[in-house]
């Protein structure tokens, strides 16, 4: 189970100011304490390692370099996910948010990032046993944290391709729920469209409506209006997904949320995707068919730079979405 150990751990860390010799130098948090990476090991016996029994959350944290401040990303949505999601895999007697949103914080500071980085926190079932079942085996947490740039073009736009593999449905493997094991259906989505040519995958429902991408959402526009997948059709409750509904709340952009077919995609006006990886990646091809000409959108053009103007500290109306973190 998750210690208390943290609480009193000095604010040393084998990382000296600045870029670390390597990824092995850097600090994460590991069964209670804050130890370098190359220390945060877990045995092959571990139930999370065997059966993917796992949850967890990607945060980005970005560096302004004008303003010399690192800002954290939405580190309280993110924590509170976390801990709903471990709960459907059974994990109880939970830190609270504020505890979680500590941890992660400090993770980051001991880093001493000036640049942008990527955060993992995960609950894992730690029990070193035999056997496929989620009661009765301890849990513990884990956070690490890396340098990190962009996981896809954010600014020329992307080609997509529709899987032939359909997103595991909500009776089966819960999407909502950031479980590691499920990763394996993106995996086979994510490799199925690169080794095509492609940058990213569409993945639809069961029953045949556009879901999501292999990992992030999505958003087209008809007509002037915002559209996304409900989140009944096995999407992931995104964080980022929300930062862009409040986005297009601000900037008086129509938005509906409802059931989208694959085939609408293709007359849509523009399509973009976001998600803490992609961040907000426009869409200017699907399955060979140019989106909008191949061009990028005026409504994903408008919260594209929004979007990037507040992730930043660069926009005051959303200082709500960050944290600062120290560097030194």
């Amino acid at each position: 189970m998750l210690t208390e150990k943290a609480k009193d751990a000095p604010a040393t860390s084998p990382a000296s100011h600045g870029a670390p010799a390597s990824t092995d130098d850097l600090v994460a948090y590991f069964q209670g304490e804050y130890v370098a990476l190359r220390d945060a090991n877990v045995s092959i016996m571990t139930h999370a390692f065997m059966y993917g029994t796992a949850v967890f959350e990607g945060i980005r944290a970005y560096w302004n370099a004008d303003q010399g401040v690192l800002y954290g990303l939405k580190l309280r949505e993110h924590m509170e996910r976390i801990r709903r999601n471990a709960g459907m895999l059974l994990m109880t007697d939970l830190p609270p948010v504020d505890e979680l949103v500590r941890i992660v914080f400090e993770t980051i500071r001991r880093n001493h990032f000036e640049e942008d980085a990527y955060v993992r926190p995960c609950f894992y079932l730690s029990g070193k046993s035999i056997g496929v079942r989620l009661h009765g085996l301890p849990h513990e947490l884990t956070v690490l944290a890396v340098p990190f740039g962009n996981y896809v073009d954010t600014e020329k736009g992307i080609r997509i391709m529709t899987s032939s593999w359909r997103r595991n449905a909500d009776d089966a493997l819960p999407a909502r729920g950031k479980i590691v094991g499920g990763y394996v259906n993106m995996a086979f989505q994510k490799s199925e469209a690169e080794l095509n040519g492609f940058d990213e995958a569409l993945v639809l429902t069961p029953d045949g409506h556009a879901s999501e991408a292999s990992a992030a959402n999505m958003f087209v526009v008809r007509d002037g209006v915002l559209l996304t997948p409900p989140v009944n059709d096995d999407i992931l409750e995104g964080v980022t997904r929300r930062a862009i509904l409040e986005l297009a709340t601000t900037f008086g952009i129509p938005v509906e949320s409802r059931s989208i077919d694959r085939s609408e995609i293709y007359v849509a006006d523009e399509m973009f995707l976001c998600g803490t990886g992609v961040q907000l990646s426009p869409v200017i091809e699907l399955d060979h068919r140019p989106i909008a000409g191949g061009a990028i959108g005026p409504i994903t053009r408008q919260l594209h730079e929004a979007y990037f103007a507040a992730i930043r500290g660069n926009d005051k109306r959303f200082m709500h979405w960050l944290t600062p973190i120290p560097t030194r």
